[in-house]
């Protein structure tokens, strides 16, 4: 791996890769251990290995949640707030009222993501809150395309009836 296609490639998703460890494992300190190695694992890959990698950023959110998964089962974790630290998107053009209601509405609709089932749960995040297309989400968990438009479906029409009846 050379500097400049580290640099270019990979650094720059570091801050997603750790919310997706973090959205896995629940804790700040595991989703921090599994991102250092994860970046160390890029690093030190061979250069023939990196020659076949077409997307960095499904490869590395793979690699990611590979070890999240065997972080979490082999220390038995309970995720916890697995949505703390997510920067929101902020608008100059909306007033405090308003700023306030979106907040309260983020914080409802994170609390509900809680209750999905895990598909569900990590394909909304990777989709809604990291914009991975379909095909990265589905390299990333290693599911097929219709897995992902289903579990993204079934996700949201479920956060949908709860907001409905809520």
């Amino acid at each position: 791996m050379t500097w400049d296609l580290f640099h270019e490639q990979v650094f720059p998703i570091r801050h997603k890769l750790y919310r997706f460890a973090l959205r896995i494992t629940g804790s700040v300190h595991e989703a921090e251990d599994v991102v250092q190695e994860v970046l160390e694992k890029v690093w030190k890959t061979a250069p023939e290995q990196t020659e076949n990698v077409q997307n960095w950023e499904a490869w590395c959110m793979t690699l990611t949640r590979n070890r999240s998964l065997d972080k979490t089962r082999s220390q038995t974790l309970r995720r916890t707030a697995p949505l703390e630290g997510v920067a929101e998107r902020k608008s100059d053009t909306i007033t405090p009222a308003q700023a306030t209601e979106r907040n309260d509405l983020v914080d409802r609709v994170k609390r509900m993501m809680q209750q999905l089932p895990e598909k569900q749960r990590l394909v909304m995040h990777l989709r809604d809150i990291e914009e991975l297309t379909y095909e990265e989400i589905a390299e990333a968990l290693g599911i097929s395309l219709d897995q992902v438009k289903v579990n993204l479906h079934r996700a949201r029409k479920t956060i949908r009836e709860k907001m409905i009846h809520d």
